[in-house]
């Protein structure tokens, strides 16, 4: 009984299942810097009070068990977790960004004649 936690007025023990693919489920990107994921989930977990008791980092999903406080909903912590994780991954591995060469290379393709 001592994974209960409690608030100023009440006492909570909610744990959550949640598996999630990354955007475009780029296998080889994500096998690559698992590590990384790892460390940038558990920071954004800490900074939401939510504890992870479990995770795994699959080669095209994430699993994860998570203790969430019950201020936060579910929707909210994974819409908060998916999208600051995904402008750090980008941040720090910029090279991921575009998946047939840059920004220049896509628009002189012969789709815009």
């Amino acid at each position: 009984m001592d994974d209960i936690k409690s608030l100023s007025h009440s006492k909570w023990r909610s744990k959550y299942h949640i598996v999630f693919a990354p955007k475009y489920r780029r296998r080889i990107v994500y096998g690559k810097i698992k590590a990384d994921v790892g460390k940038i989930l558990r920071e954004l977990s800490e900074r939401k009070g939510v504890e992870i008791v479990a995770a795994e980092c699959c080669r095209d999903h994430i699993h994860m068990l998570v203790c969430i406080p019950p201020h936060l909903s579910v929707a909210q912590y994974m819409g908060y977790l998916k999208s600051k994780s995904s402008l750090m991954i980008f941040d720090r591995h910029a090279n991921l960004k575009y998946k047939h060469g840059t920004v220049v290379g896509a628009m002189l393709n012969n789709t815009y004649e």
